[in-house]
């Protein structure tokens, strides 16, 4: 359900950019400008702002990995004053404005503001950006599934992801990756009983065979489907215990467990 307050300003478009080979570079743009969310390959950014005769406005950053931020040099290359803004502590080259929680910012070519929210987890540096009734969480959540944890701890990562989890039912969650059908796959194995998963990875298979993105997904879908927002239920607490073999207490076990899991999936 859209709420006014949350809704675009009519001429604002949100497209993926594919890159790689299951990337979404995000590009927020109207008839003039385009703003670009974790372009880790440069090319085809050019290619959809060059197609469409856009003014490149600025760049989100939403964590250090090469495949969101390896396009980055090449794109300032092109335009050296495009605002680049992402994480705090100096080690993304070419960052130009370092935010961190709590903080907004705005993007004045399409008169919109944004929130900042540390989500660390899958990155320790990881930041995600929401408003206007949008989430871009880069690899923290994703459509069915959450990032691995490459630096941060299960208590980090759940507690990242019961703060994405807390925004309003209709937002729309923009992730970075098409993971969406295996995720599914693995969340059936922790609740077969759940016919929302059931019924979801039908329609996400019907758009995947035409090569449509599943992404983006509200956060309402999310809740309903996804096992990493779910430690709290019984069904996904159950799971866990089976798992493991012994008595999980608490939801930070029981999320350390399925995020093993997947990981062994």
């Amino acid at each position: 359900m859209s709420h006014a307050k949350d809704a675009l300003p009519a001429g604002i478009n949100i497209s993926p950019i594919r890159a790689f080979t299951d990337n979404y570079i995000w590009c927020l743009h109207n008839e003039r400008d385009a703003v670009i969310v974790d372009p880790g390959d440069a090319d085809p950014v050019l290619a959809f702002i060059k197609a469409r005769q856009l003014n490149l406005a600025a760049i989100l950053i939403t964590h250090h990995h090469h495949d969101h931020t390896g396009g980055i040099a090449k794109l300032v290359s092109i335009k050296p004053d495009v605002p680049v803004i992402g994480p705090r502590g100096g080690h993304i080259r070419g960052i130009t404005r370092s935010v961190s929680e709590g903080d907004s910012f705005s993007l004045p070519c399409f008169d919109l503001t944004f929130s900042v929210s540390e989500v660390p987890g899958h990155t320790l540096d990881h930041i995600a950006f929401n408003g206007n009734g949008l989430l871009f969480c880069g690899d923290t959540l994703f459509n069915a599934g959450c990032g691995r944890l490459f630096e941060g701890t299960p208590d980090q990562m759940l507690h990242s992801l019961n703060k994405l989890a807390h925004l309003p039912d209709h937002t729309q969650v923009y992730c970075a990756h098409e993971y969406t059908a295996a995720n599914l796959a693995f969340a059936q194995a922790v609740e077969p009983s759940n016919s929302a998963v059931a019924d979801y990875l039908q329609e996400v298979e019907a758009l995947r065979q035409q090569d449509q993105p599943s992404v983006p997904t509200s956060l309402a879908k999310q809740r309903a489907i996804n096992p990493f927002l779910r430690c709290n239920t019984p069904e996904v607490q159950q799971a866990a215990q089976h798992r493991s073999n012994e008595p999980l207490t608490d939801e930070v076990s029981v999320f350390a467990t399925i995020r093993q899991w997947k990981d062994e999936f």
